[in-house]
């Protein structure tokens, strides 16, 4: 008999006390938990060498833990690795197929390794390399094809199993504006039919945009595990670019209001984060300044995240003096 649906009550991912120490010493994980529910877009972030790749390592059963556990959908990367893996879909940050190889053919037959029927394959296979937008090249050696093309190509090999859960490894490294839209227009499609994401990434304004809950990682442990909208709450200062007419020396002194000049025609305000902008024109205003235009100048979740690593590499050192 196959085996029953997991409930939505069962999280999509659970993480308990993962520790992971490599051969060298070198302590990778130290104890993580987290929770992901079933349907989420759940952002992992952190910077190079944090512990995210050997998390998804272990999730993928490429990495063995030292200890804790992984369930998937409730099933335990101890006791069903098979079963864990065919709830997953990972697309890595490496191009890890055959270049000489058609996409078509890629698909069919990694779907072979979870016994999928050879006709139900080449449906699917049809299907995902439509939806994101490779079939003209299909029949090609993917040596020919363009880099966004090939990130694609792997999204489309993910989704031969149709996995509950969806990893994304930095699928975006190097795509350009338009293509990285068409992929998050596909991802998002499936996330609302129910798919869960995990999305690791750089750029941090896809975060902000896609993600709704968010955990970040720091030599190994979770420094920041909550929803978007609160981690957002805890920027206290936003700065933007104002394009003025009518500036000159030396600059007005507004309350609350740090203000730089960048060239003779634009300025840099920071400023409490909610804070009504209109105060800040009328002020300029007076000072015989007007704005032309306005934009913020750096995204929000990057200008958190690099605060917060900051931090936390500072409890780090002082955690290190004590040792």
């Amino acid at each position: 008999m196959p085996a029953a649906e997991p409930s939505a009550a069962v999280p999509a991912l659970e993480v308990a006390g993962l520790r992971k120490t490599y051969r060298n010493g070198v302590e990778a994980l130290k104890g993580i938990s987290l929770t992901v529910a079933q349907g989420d877009f759940f952002a992992l972030l952190g910077p190079n060498g944090a512990g995210k790749s050997t998390l998804i390592g272990i999730l993928s059963s490429l990495v063995n833990p030292t200890a804790g556990d992984a369930r998937v959908f409730g099933i335990s990367i101890h006791g069903d690795r098979g079963g864990v893996m065919r709830q997953i879909g990972l697309v890595p940050q490496e191009i890890n197929f055959n270049q000489f190889e058609a996409p078509f053919d890629i698909c069919v037959n990694v779907a072979g390794f979870y016994g999928i029927p050879r006709s139900i394959a080449k449906r699917r296979a049809e299907k995902y390399l439509k939806e994101l937008r490779i079939w003209d090249k299909a029949f090609q050696p993917t040596r020919h094809l363009s880099g966004g093309m090939k990130r694609r190509l792997m999204i489309a090999r993910a989704m031969m199993n149709e996995p509950r859960l969806l990893i994304l490894d930095e699928p975006t490294a190097g795509v350009d504006i338009e293509i990285r839209r068409s992929m998050w227009q596909f991802v998002t499609r499936i996330n609302r039919a129910g798919t869960t994401v995990i999305l690791t990434t750089h750029y941090l304004e896809e975060a902000e945009q896609l993600c709704r809950n968010i955990a970040i990682i720091d030599h190994g442990q979770i420094i920041e595990d909550t929803s978007m909208r609160r981690l957002l709450r805890k920027l206290d200062v936003e700065t933007f670019v104002l394009d003025v007419t009518g500036l000159d020396d030396p600059l007005p002194v507004i309350e609350g209001v740090r203000l730089t000049r960048v060239d003779a025609l634009t300025l840099e305000a920071e400023l409490p984060s909610g804070r009504n902008l209109n105060t800040l024109f009328a002020a300029l205003t007076e000072h015989g300044i007007t704005v032309t235009s306005m934009r913020t100048k750096t995204n929000r979740l990057e200008e958190l995240f690099v605060r917060l690593v900051e931090r936390g590499n500072g409890d780090s050192r002082r955690g290190a003096t004590h040792e």
